[in-house]
C-alpha cells in the first residue's frame, strides 16, 4: 500500500484532530470587533517561539561573537532574525490552511523510511536544544545560589512538576506563563544595555554586512552558531501546531484572516527576541571586546566581570536573573516541540512530563560528563556546538517547510506568492551553504 501524500491532509472544514495535549481549537477568538481585540486573541504561539530564539544557546554564541569580534556580527543576528520572521510565518501558513502541523505534514508526503530519519534528526536537534537548556539553568543556578553545576545538572530533572501543573491549567495559561518569563528576560537585558553605554556608530556599522564573517573561519564558526541558535528547528514544528489553538472560522475567509493575525504575533514576537539577541552582543562588545577582555566565551565569566567592568552588582545579579528565566522559558517550549515531533511522525502519544523527563535525562548524561571532568570551560564549548549541531539540522525541516508551502496542489489558494516563495529558497539555500562553509572549514583545520 502506498504511503499517504499530503494531499490527503483532512478536509478544510473537519480539522485534524490527532492531538494528545488536548490543545487543538482550545482557545476562542473574537471575529470581529476592534483590531487590537482580534489581535490579542491570536497572540500566544508567537512568544512560544520566540522562547527559542533567545535561549541559553543564544547568549553562549552572542557573548562569544560581541566579546571576540566587537559589533561585527551583529548583521548575523539581523540575517538570522529575519530569516526567522519569515519561516515561521510559513510554519504557520502551513498549520492554518492544511489543518497539519509540520511533523504531520512530513510523515504525510514522504515514505515511512525517510519519515522515520527525519524524525530521529529532529530529536537529535531537540536534544541539543535541552542541553543548552541544562547548561544554562545549572550555570544561572550556580551564579545566583552558588549551587554546584554538577548538581544544577541534575536539579534540572525537577522542572517536569512545572509542566505537570501547566498541564491541568490550560494552554492560555502555559501561554501567560512563557510571556512572563520573557518580559523578565527583556526588561535585565536592555537595562544592562543601558549602563554598557555602546558607542552606537559602531552598532550600526555593525548591522552592514561583511565579507570577513565568510572568509575568518573563526569568525564563521560563531557566526554558523548564532544562526543555529537563532533559526532553530523544533519552533517550525511548534508554530505549525500551536496556531491551531485557535478558534478561528474553518472557511477560506476565516483562515485567511487567522493567517494575518498570527503572521503579526510572530513578527511581533521575534522582534523582542532580536532586541534580546542584539543587546547581549552589543553588551558584549561595549564591555568585554572594548575593555581587551577578547574571549568572554563563558557565561560565567561574564556573570563576574559585568560588576568591576560596569561598576554595579545589579548588573550581575540582572545577567543571572534573565539566564534563569531564559533556560526555564525554553526547556517548557522545548517539551511541548517533542510531543509535538513524535505524534506527528511516529503517532506515538506520551505525558508531557515523561516525555520531558525522557529528553532532560538524555541531555543531563553529556552536560554531567562536561561539568565534572572539563569544569566550566567544558560547559561553554558544549553550549556553543550544540548550536552549530542545530544549525545542521536546520536544512531537514526548512526545506521541507518551503517545499510543502510552494506547492498549489498541497496549499490551495493559500500556497505561497511567487515572490515569497523565491525569498524563502533563497533563505534555505543561505542556511545550507553557510553550513557547508562551516563543515569545510572545520575539515581543512
Amino acid at each position: 500500500m502506498p504511503p499517504p501524500t499530503l494531499a490527503d491532509a483532512p478536509a478544510w472544514n473537519s480539522p485534524n484532530t490527532a492531538d494528545g495535549n488536548g490543545m487543538l481549537r482550545s482557545v476562542s477568538v473574537n471575529e470581529s470587533g476592534h483590531w487590537i481585540r482580534r489581535l490579542l486573541g491570536f497572540m500566544g504561539p508567537g512568544y512560544l517561539v520566540a522562547v527559542g530564539y533567545m535561549d541559553p544557546g543564544n547568549w553562549a554564541t552572542d557573548l562569544a561573537g560581541g566579546s571576540s569580534f566587537g559589533y561585527s556580527l551583529l548583521w548575523i543576528i539581523m540575517l538570522s532574525n529575519l530569516m526567522a520572521i519569515l519561516l515561521q510565518i510559513l510554519a504557520a501558513r502551513l498549520g492554518i490552511a492544511t489543518g497539519m502541523d509540520l511533523a504531520q505534514a512530513c510523515r504525510a508526503h514522504y515514505s515511512r523510511r525517510s519519515a522515520l530519519a527525519q524524525w530521529v534528526i529532529c530529536e537529535i536537534a531537540i536534544c541539543a536544544t535541552d542541553l543548552a537548556e541544562v547548561i544554562g539553568t545549572a550555570i544561572a543556578l550556580n551564579l545566583l545560589f552558588n549551587i554546584p553545576l554538577a548538581w544544577g545538572v541534575t536539579l534540572t530533572v525537577l522542572d517536569v512538576l512545572v509542566v505537570l501543573w501547566l498541564q491541568q491549567r490550560g494552554f492560555r495559561y502555559f501561554e501567560a506563563l512563557i510571556i512572563g518569563l520573557l518580559s523578565v528576560i527583556f526588561v535585565c537585558i536592555v537595562f544592562n544595555l543601558i549602563l554598557a553605554q555602546p558607542q552606537w556608530r559602531e552598532v550600526a556599522a555593525g548591522i552592514i554586512p561583511n565579507s570577513q564573517t565568510i572568509t575568518d573561519p573563526a569568525m564563521l564558526y560563531v557566526a554558523i552558531g548564532i544562526i543555529g541558535a537563532t533559526v532553530m528547528p523544533h519552533n517550525l514544528y511548534l508554530h505549525s501546531s500551536t496556531v491551531q489553538t485557535r478558534r478561528y472560522a474553518l472557511d477560506e475567509e476565516g483562515r485567511r484572516s487567522a493567517m494575518k493575525w498570527a503572521s503579526i504575533d510572530v513578527v511581533i514576537a521575534l522582534l523582542l527576541a532580536l532586541v534580546v539577541n542584539a543587546s547581549i552582543l552589543i553588551t558584549a562588545a561595549a564591555v568585554f571586546h572594548a575593555s581587551g577582555h577578547r574571549e568572554v566565551a563563558e557565561i560565567q565569566d561574564a556573570y563576574h566581570l559585568l560588576t568591576p567592568l560596569l561598576g554595579t552588582g545589579l548588573a550581575s545579579i540582572l545577567f543571572g536573573l534573565a539566564l534563569l528565566a531564559s533556560g526555564q522559558s525554553s526547556t517548557l517550549t522545548a517539551t511541548l516541540a517533542g510531543q509535538i515531533v513524535m505524534e506527528g511522525y511516529v503517532q506515538l502519544k506520551m505525558r508531557p512530563w515523561l516525555r520531558r523527563l525522557l529528553t532532560r535525562s538524555i541531555a543531563i548524561v553529556p552536560a554531567l560528563i562536561a561539568t565534572i571532568y572539563y569544569g566550566e570551560s567544558g560547559t561553554a564549548k558544549l553550549l556553543v556546538f550544540s548550536q552549530v549541531v542545530l544549525s545542521l539540522q536546520l536544512p531537514f525541516a526548512v526545506i521541507p517547510l518551503v517545499r510543502f508551502t510552494s506547492d498549489s496542489k498541497r496549499m490551495g489558494s493559500f500556497v505561497n506568492p511567487r515572490w515569497l516563495s523565491l525569498l524563502a529558497w533563497l533563505v534555505a539555500g543561505i542556511i545550507v551553504s553557510l553550513n557547508g562553509a562551516m563543515l569545510y572549514g572545520l575539515l581543512m583545520n
